[in-house]
């Protein structure tokens, strides 16, 4: 099954706010550390990137470092608040495209 039919058929099963990504994608981007950056912006309130870092007890530079890895994979938005920029996530959920 081609990409485009997977995604059509997640669509008409109701699944309409997604990223699919490939294997190689998902195996190079999603490392523990920028899989924790998203499951914390998933479930805390983030105020900032620095509140990010913080939460997490990591470097701010590393961290936007990590979050600007994600925003060019279309992972994450910012949305700005004055100075600061809010990390959020730009889509429900991120599905690797099937092996078969």
């Amino acid at each position: 099954m081609s990409s485009l039919e997977f995604m059509r058929r997640l669509t008409e099963g109701g699944i309409v706010n997604f990223l699919l990504i490939d294997l190689e994608t998902a195996k190079s981007v999603l490392t523990d550390r920028r899989m924790e950056l998203l499951e914390t912006i998933r479930d805390e309130e983030v105020e900032s990137v620095t509140h990010l870092a913080e939460t997490l007890g990591r470097d701010k530079a590393a961290v936007s470092r990590d979050l600007d890895l994600l925003f060019e994979q279309d992972m994450i938005v910012y949305e700005r608040d004055g100075s600061r920029k809010i990390p959020k996530l730009k889509h429900e959920m991120v599905i690797v495209e099937p092996l078969l």
